[in-house]
């Protein structure tokens, strides 16, 4: 493991932030560290990073204690806080050769890996632009690339792709997962679609405390229960389908029926009566496991 937290604890006043939090992430490996506003993201990744101390527990990176010797470790991380702290009137070439020297990288590597890097992270168009100028999508693309200057082991990014329009995610998915070939990196987001599509390994915190830390095809495939989807022509009625399973509306309103059971078959031609009851003309019924989404409420709500 390149990085494995183990029981770390942050308290404020009477408040405990963090309540003995342990996990542990490895090289070539996406992990997905998700939980809601206030859960105790933000602090964790903090501590790891050299921006907070902690009370108790230990972070181990690569071998080293990140909590005893931060400025021996800090140059093996790459952070991306979620928000994204850049200098406006710096030019975007200017401040990645200016962030390359804070590392003390010597000049010609400076000048390599900021061409590298502007590369990678698609900001050719906007090199000779000052940061303010650019948009959103290309200052998250800025952030990324100084994050990633002094070819960091460890890279830890925090909500990177918050705001960006569905172009500008697909290229800072396809960077990320280019990035995490080689390096160990820890994903923070609310989407989770996100995570479901680059992510090997989850990690769920709330309150402060882990309700969760597995590959996420082991988390998905603990759940018992089966989703179906039914779709229609038209608007259903939440009460039609009471005593199936659990049951609410989907993304298309109620003109689709999300239901859990335990009994995919006998709900099936549950559902099927209803549909005839009703004289509803069927689009579709689907069957699949819970996705993230629906375990990550879930397993939040039970805490």
């Amino acid at each position: 493991m390149s990085l494995q937290v183990t029981r770390l604890t942050k308290i404020y006043g009477s408040q405990k932030a963090l309540d003995e939090v342990s996990f542990s992430a490895s090289p070539g490996r996406i992990l997905g560290f998700l939980g809601p506003n206030g859960a105790g993201k933000s602090t964790t990744m903090k501590i790891i990073t050299g921006y907070l101390s902690a009370d108790s527990g230990e972070v181990r990176i690569l071998g080293e204690d990140a909590l005893a010797q931060p400025k021996k470790v800090s140059p093996k991380i790459g952070y991306l806080p979620e928000h994204n702290p850049l200098y406006l009137d710096l030019y975007v070439r200017e401040f990645l050769e200016f962030s390359g020297g804070l590392y003390g990288l010597k000049s010609g590597e400076i000048r390599r890996r900021t061409e590298e890097l502007i590369r990678k992270t698609g900001l050719l168009p906007e090199q000779h632009k000052k940061i303010g100028q650019l948009s959103k999508g290309y200052r998250q693309r800025v952030g990324l690339a100084r994050a990633l200057i002094h070819d960091p082991q460890v890279v830890i990014l925090d909500e990177p792709t918050t705001g960006l329009d569905p172009n500008q995610l697909v290229d800072i998915r396809n960077l990320i997962l280019e990035v995490a070939e080689n390096k160990t990196l820890i994903f923070s987001t609310h989407i989770m679609q996100e995570v479901e599509a680059i992510c090997q390994d989850v990690v769920i915190i709330n309150r402060g405390k882990i309700l969760a830390a597995s590959p996420l095809s082991e988390l998905k495939a603990a759940s018992s229960q089966t989703e179906l989807v039914l779709e229609t022509e038209e608007a259903m009625e939440l009460v039609w389908f009471e005593g199936i399973g659990a049951v609410r509306f989907g993304q298309k309103g109620n003109r689709e029926i999300i239901l859990q059971t335990e009994d995919p078959s006998e709900a099936r031609k549950a559902l099927m009566q209803v549909v005839a009851q009703h004289q509803l003309n069927l689009i579709s019924l689907n069957q699949g496991k819970k996705n993230l989404e629906t375990l990550f409420r879930e397993i939040t709500s039970a805490q």
